[in-house]
């Protein structure tokens, strides 16, 4: 049988652990990234690279994307050298990115006008989830193409559910920063009012995070602040981006978002103090100021 051959674009804090997944999984795997450097340790596991995504769709079966924001997906897919300018009939096109939904639709059309699939499929689950291959996947697409895909995500991810059309991976992922989001400013409230009230942070997250109060940000971004451990699971500037997209289109579909707005604000406190890079339980940061701590 035909090894499937996958050409990846993007190689950040998600897409290094996920292409070393797939490496491990036993698939040809190559490479585009806009800085060669960072794809160094996977061409020494076995990838291979491309200078151009245009050259990299045109060896592929499957092309899977995961860069940081809708302008960066735009240029790999419709740039003068991008993905569409090569793209075969019949290929599989998967951006992993968090984007607007309308930019999953108009790259779903460019990729279509080539005879390709495409699929929209942030995932959730953080650094973390990318080394173990845990990610949960919010797939918007064709139900055919999301099968097609099946092979790849059962790689990266643990729970991967068909959203339904394209853009609706998007949309799901939105909710999914919003809840996030909100969870994030929960943890650190309780945070700082333990610290002002004389507490051991500690036991308040041993104990809170056993009864109805606990949750994965608790445990997981709680731990952290009280171990001043800021390194990112998941970007500041990148759940800050996510929150503005998600603002975004809200307000295309006259929905209140209160609570994500006081979020994005604080978020951008952090990024305003030099943050951004860290990881988004900094935001503790921004409150312990506030609280002159």
């Amino acid at each position: 049988m035909k090894r499937m051959k996958i050409g990846w674009i993007g190689t950040g804090i998600m897409g290094v652990p996920m292409v070393r997944n797939l490496l491990a999984a036993g698939f040809d795997v190559a490479l585009y990234s806009r800085t060669r450097a960072k794809a160094e340790p996977l061409l020494a596991e076995g990838a291979t690279w491309s200078d151009s995504p245009a050259n990299l769709a045109a060896e592929a079966d499957v092309v899977v994307t995961m860069v940081g924001d809708s302008p960066d997906v735009e240029a790999v897919y419709l740039g003068s050298s991008g993905i569409c300018s090569s793209l075969r009939d019949g290929t599989l096109a998967i951006d992993m990115s968090t984007v607007s939904p309308e930019m999953a639709r108009t790259v779903a059309d460019a990729c279509r006008y080539c005879g390709a699939g495409f699929v929209d499929a942030p995932v959730s689950g953080g650094a973390n989830g990318a080394v173990a291959g845990t990610l949960a996947i919010m797939a918007g697409g064709d139900a055919a193409d999301v099968q097609q895909a099946m092979p790849i995500f059962d790689v990266v991810g643990k729970t991967i559910i068909h959203c339904g059309p394209v853009g609706n991976g998007q949309l799901t992922k939105l909710c999914n920063q919003i809840l996030c989001g909100l969870n994030l400013l929960a943890v650190s409230e309780a945070f700082v009012f333990a610290q002002k009230a004389g507490l051991d942070v500690n036991t308040m997250i041993e104990i809170t995070s056993k009864g109805a109060a606990g949750s994965w940000a608790l445990q997981n971004l709680g731990t952290r602040m009280a171990k001043e451990d800021f390194d990112p699971m998941f970007m500041i500037d990148l759940q800050n981006k996510d929150l503005r997209i998600a603002l975004e289109t809200a307000r295309d579909h006259d929905v209140p978002l209160p609570g994500t707005s006081l979020v994005a604000q604080l978020l951008q406190a952090n990024q305003a103090a030099g943050e951004g890079r860290l990881g988004t339980q900094a935001m503790v940061k921004t409150l312990q100021r506030l609280a002159g701590l």
